[in-house]
């Protein structure tokens, strides 16, 4: 049976997808008309420390307060509302501890992009794990490298300007050179910029700063293994990083992927649905598992899998793909629901 991943994807830029074409940039506008219902709102969400709000709910209200759509974040805090008509609307936040955001945005001429809303602590409120919090150990670097740390991570990630974040994080290392999860980004940008041995160095460095204590270097250094076809080696490290946090929901999604390759189906299919379950808005966890349900000829799980990824990315090349892809999926379910009843026939 023929395999699906073909190409890169973002946000974790060496991640492979089998099923479609490559994608598109996750920050491409749309630069439809008011009338034509082809209008795109985008955005980030910082917490007041400037660091991404991962996983949060932004709503999507009409002028009059009623809710149109709700989108979750990325792991940069990202945001995309599509296929929207001319008119105002409100952007909303309602996340527990927080004060609530609520900011109007105006498409009656033209796509809105780069939206930034911002959450701030209720007074008395601390932050839990996950929420914006820094560790104890980013807290014992100088207050100048965990500066240059949020600069690198906001061009790296809200103003996709690479060069000027590996900037930044090699700064950040000179002022700090303990700084593990400094490290590990300056990997990141590296690979924006295809410098995958400066890359692969910096992960391991980061891993060998941090004690291999941390979960991210992990799945990165296992991800280009397995980019490059090391895929037990890839398992070993990626399972590595899973096991110092099991919910990490691209460690899930690329322990999956490894499995996959290795043909260990039934545990490839348990890390997908766990990735899914972490990140059930994140598109490229459905391509993986229709790969899987491909494997096991599961067409109507598979069929499932389809409708899920062109909801969440419906415009994009590998979007269209999907498209032409669930029909050719649907008709061969209805023959199979079919035949069944066409043998019973005298």
């Amino acid at each position: 049976m023929s395999r699906l991943y073909i190409g890169p994807v973002v946000p974790f830029a060496f991640a492979a997808c089998l099923l479609f074409p490559p994608c598109s940039h996750a920050w491409q506008v749309n630069q439809g008309r008011p009338d034509d219902n082809n209008l795109t709102v985008n955005g980030n969400v910082y917490y007041e420390d400037n660091q991404p709000a991962a996983h949060v709910l932004v709503q999507l209200q009409g002028s009059e307060g009623e809710s149109r759509q709700t989108e979750e974040t990325t792991d940069s805090g990202w945001f995309e509302f599509r296929r929207l008509s001319g008119g105002s609307y409100v952007l909303a936040l309602d996340v527990q501890g927080y004060e609530r955001v609520a900011t109007t945005v105006d498409l009656s001429f033209m796509p809105e992009k780069g939206v930034v809303l911002r959450l701030r602590a209720l007074p008395g409120e601390k932050k839990t794990a996950g929420t914006g919090s820094v560790s104890a150990h980013e807290l014992s670097m100088p207050e100048k490298a965990r500066d240059l740390l949020v600069s690198g991570k906001k061009k790296l990630y809200a103003e996709k300007n690479a060069p000027g974040a590996l900037e930044d994080f090699q700064s950040a290392i000179a002022a700090a050179p303990g700084y593990y999860e400094a490290y590990y980004y300056a990997a990141m940008a590296n690979l924006s910029l295809g410098k995958r041995d400066e890359a692969e160095a910096s992960f391991r460095k980061s891993i060998d700063l941090s004690g291999d204590k941390y979960c991210e270097a992990d799945v990165g250094l296992g991800t280009m293994m397995l980019d490059r076809r090391d895929f037990a080696q890839g398992e070993i490290t990626v399972r590595r990083g899973v096991t110092l946090n099991p919910d990490y929901w691209l460690g899930q999604y690329e322990l999956g992927r490894a499995l996959l390759d290795e043909d260990k189906i039934a545990e490839a299919l348990k890390s997908a649905n766990q990735a899914k379950s972490l990140a059930p808005s994140a598109a490229l966890v459905y391509r993986l598992l229709s790969n899987i349900h491909l494997r096991q000829k599961d067409y109507p799980a598979l069929l499932a899998d389809i409708d899920s990824y062109i909801k969440l990315d419906p415009d994009s090349p590998a979007g269209i793909r999907a498209k032409e892809l669930r029909e050719q999926v649907a008709r061969k379910v209805d023959t199979a629901k079919a035949t069944p009843a066409a043998q019973k026939t005298p």
